[in-house]
């Protein structure tokens, strides 16, 4: 698909999702009328609250700043919360200029069509939860500066506004990838053929493996808790930058594990299963990757391994709250157990990116000693009769 044809269903599903996010923002307010925690009760409407309010041009009631103050000192909370609009003004726009040009590139090498609806409506979901998350990190010190004290450990407070607000994003986000492969379907009626990238399987095999075997390194070797424990003590003990502890595992781990130890070995292992589910999805996604695109260039299969990344650490969330479901006493507090989706995204661009660069390198490497062996293997022709 041309990108003529692929910029107007970027476009419209990077504005739907800006909108959505603005309008559940714009909700928020209503969770602390008494009315609201009659009918969810407070638990509940607290806890969606803290949802939306990432979103939300009204600032948490914990945050509320003062605009008049006897005397006329009253500027400089004005000020901060002029900040605290500017930061949400940023992360809007962000999340806008961030969907857009990767939905273009999943669209353009992704079309819709020819059995690829599927594929182009989870890797659109997923990139949508990638966009938002960037947008959250780039209005990131904007939003820390206008609580007035931005200098205060602003690594740890950095890495805490980052992990906000994703579990609405995750909703929205499949609402616009929704609309988005609806007009690329419309768009790609009339266009030529769109025809998938000829791979070998056993080369698409050894490049999913390779990039699995990335994903793997953050989710084992990273994750392990001694390591993560290392990793959290790491500190230059440099002015703004020191304690990055937490953003660094929020970057670079995908999962927290540790031995069994004194729990049951069958729970622990059915635990597990949501990391070994994680590395089939990224593994089978790869292995399919290289057939479905129309050219399976470098950026198509970093975002593509991105994707498969966030798609595995989604399903893996969503086994934990099927098992934490069934074995708490708060089986049906949905809001309790779904307060881990959308974790680790960060970590899942970080380590996608690098997956799919090395299952490119190493797709164009075994497609090429393929056609080398191909073109050096003698052609027999028919055998002589005696």
């Amino acid at each position: 698909m041309t990108y003529r044809r692929a910029v107007l269903p970027a476009v419209a599903g990077g504005l739907l999702l800006t909108a959505l996010l603005w309008w559940v923002g714009a909700s928020a307010h209503a969770l602390r009328l008494p009315g609201a925690a009659g009918m969810l009760g407070g638990q509940a409407a607290a806890e969606l609250e803290h949802w939306l309010i990432p979103w939300s041009y009204d600032p948490p009631a914990s945050a509320q700043f003062r605009t008049e103050v006897p005397g006329g000192t009253g500027a400089a909370d004005t000020d901060y919360l002029a900040l605290y609009t500017t930061a949400l003004q940023i992360r809007f726009g962000a999340v806008f200029a961030f969907f857009v040009p990767g939905a273009l590139l999943l669209v353009r090498r992704l079309p819709p069509v020819q059995g690829r609806m599927p594929a182009a409506l989870l890797a659109l979901w997923t990139w949508g939860v990638v966009a938002g998350t960037l947008a959250v990190t780039v209005s990131a010190p904007w939003l820390i500066a206008s609580a007035g004290h931005g200098s205060y450990r602003f690594l740890p407070q950095l890495a805490s506004v980052i992990s906000s607000g994703r579990q609405v994003l995750v909703a929205a986000a499949l609402v616009a990838a929704a609309l988005t492969v609806f007009i690329a379907r419309l768009a790609a009626k009339g266009a030529d053929r769109l025809s998938r990238e000829d791979v070998p399987a056993r080369a698409a095999r050894r490049a999913a493996t390779v990039a699995t075997a990335v994903i793997a390194l953050s989710l084992v070797v990273l994750s392990y808790q001694p390591v993560a424990a290392a990793l959290q003590q790491v500190s230059p003990g440099i002015g703004p930058f020191a304690e990055p502890g937490d953003l660094l595992r929020q970057w670079l781990l995908l999962g927290a594990w540790a031995g069994p130890g004194s729990a049951p070995l069958g729970a622990w292992l059915l635990y597990r299963a949501g990391d070994v589910l994680l590395l089939v999805v990224v593994w089978w996604v790869l292995r399919r990757l290289p057939g479905l695109l129309t050219r399976a260039t470098v950026p198509a299969m970093a975002a593509g391994a991105v994707c498969a990344t966030v798609l595995g650490l989604l399903a893996s969330q969503l086994l934990r709250v099927v098992v934490d479901g069934v074995g708490s006493s708060l089986r049906w507090d949905l809001l309790h157990l779904s307060a881990s989706i959308g974790d680790g995204v960060p970590a899942a661009l970080t380590w996608g990116l690098v997956a799919g660069a090395a299952a490119a390198w190493t797709l164009r490497a075994a497609v090429g000693r393929a056609e080398i062996t191909d073109a050096t293997t003698p052609v027999q022709g028919p055998a002589r009769r005696g």
